[in-house]
């Protein structure tokens, strides 16, 4: 391929664009494929489990930060539907979780349930502990939380 077409001005360029615009389809092509190689209901159960462990981590990251926008785009597009950002940031506590860890894993075709212990600051009551079970479904090929409010 002539790289060289890519950064003609347009006068210049016009007998190199048909080949450039071939070569821009072909690799929007490749990377849409690769957006559709997630997950599935067949996939198995060690690659579910290592991927909703992945999510769940990085959104009580985003929680203990106090990170609600974060937090938020963890959620399913089902429960982002039914629940705003705005909505979501005025019920949700916000502010002193301390840690998380995870307790257990256990993930059937299309939802895994999720235990995990949570260390909570409160002004009253420091290194608070309590389990929360969470839902992830599987969409799109991702892991989705779902809320409950």
């Amino acid at each position: 391929m002539n790289w060289q077409c890519l950064g003609e001005r347009l006068g210049e360029g016009a007998r190199c664009a048909p080949r450039a615009k071939a070569a821009l389809v072909a690799v929007l092509i490749v990377v849409a494929g690769c957006a559709g190689f997630g997950l599935t209901k067949d996939s198995s159960p060690e690659e579910k489990r290592a991927a909703v462990t992945e999510r769940v981590n990085a959104r009580w990251a985003a929680l203990i930060k106090g990170d609600l926008d974060t937090a938020y785009t963890f959620f399913s597009p089902a429960s982002r539907q039914l629940l705003t950002l705005g909505t979501y940031k005025q019920q949700a506590r916000g502010s002193g979780f301390r840690k998380a860890d995870i307790s257990s894993v256990t993930c059937a075709a299309e939802t895994c349930k999720v235990e995990v212990a949570v260390t909570l600051d409160h002004r009253l009551m420091p290194g608070l502990q309590s389990t929360v079970e969470e839902t992830w479904v599987l969409d799109n090929g991702q892991y989705w939380y779902t809320w409950r409010n």
